[in-house]
């Protein structure tokens, strides 16, 4: 289930909200331009199937996100554990990419078909760390900054939209306050 938890920027240790209320936090991020939606989990397995089945499986509502937003490229983002220091020292890398404070061009669009992700946004003077779960379709506003964290040990595939190829590039703030914030382990705690 999604979390959603609020902060004010200068205050990482003091809780504005906390909340699973789907409703509530739906509220909370249109507030300010980000849209969550929720899809049917399609597959109890989707770490399983490779990239081309899970794109198929979501095939209808993956044209209905491009046609209604505009994005013209779709991919898959996804890492799941494996017992190898090539895996850890991979994974650990792909948590760096995003871990720190940037923003992007054009809008962020993803959908977790499996697994978790915590997109943290700073929204005007506030954070709002949400930990999206299998079915959620996140949507973040070009230019709104904010940080992505997988995990120490990542296991996730979500579905990726872009309107140009480098969409998924970042232009990083160079500010430190991703830093002060809590991580994804740190929020869901012993949820796993």
């Amino acid at each position: 289930m999604t979390l959603l938890q609020i902060m004010p920027e200068d205050a990482p240790d003091r809780i504005l909200l906390r909340t699973r209320d789907d409703e509530r936090i739906v509220d909370e991020l249109a507030e300010h331009g980000v849209t969550l939606r929720r899809w049917p989990v399609l597959s109890a397995d989707a770490a399983a199937l490779d990239d081309q089945a899970l794109l198929d499986l979501y095939r209808d509502r993956i044209e209905e996100v491009c046609a209604r937003e505009g994005m013209t490229l779709v991919d898959i983002a996804r890492l799941h554990p494996e017992p190898t220091e090539e895996w850890r020292e991979r994974a650990a890398k792909a948590r760096l990419t995003f871990l720190e404070e940037h923003r992007h061009g054009e809008d962020e669009v993803r959908f977790f078909a499996h697994g978790r992700g915590l997109f943290t946004l700073h929204l005007d003077e506030r954070v709002f760390a949400v930990v999206c779960e299998a079915g959620d379709l996140l949507s973040v506003p070009a230019g709104v900054r904010h940080w992505f964290d997988m995990g120490e040990c990542p296991d996730f595939a979500a579905i990726r939209f872009f309107q140009e190829e480098d969409g998924w590039v970042g232009d990083f703030t160079g500010a430190p306050i991703a830093g002060r914030f809590p991580r994804l382990d740190e929020l869901t705690g012993s949820e796993r």
